[in-house]
């Protein structure tokens, strides 16, 4: 599966097969939060976070590609992501982009 951010792929006609998302809603373990508060005290990266993030966007990709893999794609295009606050202390992490299928 090829995913780009951009609405083409050099060399390749592109069949659209439609919009295929994916997300996960993250939420904040107790005693992260707490160490992490710690860390704005002094200032710099809240590592624990990053890591929350980055692990909630390579499951809302895993999904996206899951459907498009069902709607017999080849490629994802125009590749976009999303973060919203969904409550207090959780967080949606949305994933989307355009199913394509190779034509030549």
């Amino acid at each position: 599966m090829i995913l780009v951010n951009t609405d083409y792929i050099s060399g390749k006609e592109l069949e659209m097969l439609g919009m295929v998302k994916g997300s996960t809603i993250q939420s904040k373990n107790i005693g992260r939060d707490i160490t992490q508060s710690f860390k704005t005290l002094v200032g710099g990266e809240l590592k624990a976070y990053t890591e929350m993030m980055n692990e909630a966007r390579a499951l809302a990709t895993k999904r996206m590609v899951a459907e498009a893999e069902s709607l017999g794609a080849d490629a994802i295009v125009n590749i976009r992501y999303a973060s919203s606050a969904v409550m207090q202390g959780a967080a949606e992490v949305i994933a989307y982009g355009t199913a394509v299928k190779f034509t030549n």
